[in-house]
């Protein structure tokens, strides 16, 4: 099923077809805390209301560097640090946007501003320490992720040997449109990946490529100890901005307009727009990092 958190009142529901079945239950996390809820009875029209982002989690984990073709462009441009499997961060879950919301762009921060398709898993119930083995019974479904980045800060963050800041950024965290259960995706490392801007393909891929598996990711991770509802990223892959001969002229601009495709999840979109457009005035002074 596609499990949806719709209307200004951020209600849950089931989208079936072009309608939304409403289910009984406050917020998204609680619908995997619980293990699921009835419906209500009401239906809404899906053109006739507004998709939010499908949940706001505990914890929004990142896997960076874990499609050995990310990792290898990397090398090709001479990114100043090492993009490799198993680094992880966390992000900041109050940049969470949903399918249509603008990511503004601050331009007084950044110069650089660059896209990164992604796929993430919901966890679907609290876990911790367990092995790959057992890693499916913790999955409740996938949603897309699209993990902006403000690239020169990035490569500045890096210099200390971690990065947070320059993806944390206020709604530089794209999700949705909405989860598929898992029941839905026999297989997540059998999906077809791409990314637009304005149409034009910037990044394709599949999901099969990871150089370390879903299973193994999430079993890693579970030190950290996971509550339902967590959302885990799987890492991008290849033919985002900053590591294109041609970055400059790549980067995302106001008015440019992203779609994240991920095969049998469907397409998030998200359009930039200015600081002015989003706040009704100029940018603040430039910081320079």
């Amino acid at each position: 099923m596609k499990l949806v958190t719709f209307g200004e009142e951020s209600r849950v529901g089931v989208l079936e077809g072009e309608e939304i079945a409403e289910l009984d239950v406050a917020t998204m996390r609680e619908w995997f805390e619980r293990g699921g809820a009835d419906e209500t009875g009401e239906r809404v029209s899906l053109v006739e209301t507004r998709l939010r982002a499908p949940i706001v989690p505990k914890k929004l984990i990142h896997t960076a560097g874990n499609f050995r073709e990310h990792e290898d462009e990397s090398k090709r441009v001479g990114w100043s640090h090492e993009i490799a499997p198993w680094i992880v961060f966390f992000q900041n879950v109050d940049a969470i946007v949903g399918p249509d919301e603008p990511v503004v762009y601050p331009e007084h921060l950044t110069e650089e501003l660059d896209y990164e398709l992604e796929l993430a898993v919901v966890i679907s119930k609290p876990g911790r320490w367990f092995a790959p083995e057992e890693a499916s019974e913790y999955v409740g479904g996938y949603v897309i992720f699209n993990d902006i980045t403000a690239r020169d800060i990035q490569r500045r963050e890096m210099r200390s040997g971690v990065f947070s800041f320059c993806k944390a950024i206020d709604t530089f965290c794209p999700l949705g449109p909405w989860i598929v259960t898992a029941d839905e995706i026999p297989d997540p490392h059998d999906l077809a990946m791409e990314l637009r801007v304005n149409g034009e393909v910037r990044q394709t891929s599949h999901s099969g490529r990871m150089s370390v598996t879903i299973a193994e990711i999430l079993s890693h991770y579970s030190a950290l100890g996971y509550s339902a509802g967590d959302v885990v990223s799987t890492g991008t892959v290849s033919g985002v901005a900053g590591f294109s001969p041609e970055a400059a002229s790549l980067y995302l601009r106001p008015g440019d307009v992203m779609e994240a495709e991920i095969e049998r999840i469907g397409v998030l979109r998200n359009p930039i727009v200015s600081w002015e457009q989003a706040h009704g005035e100029p940018a603040p002074p430039r910081v320079r990092w």
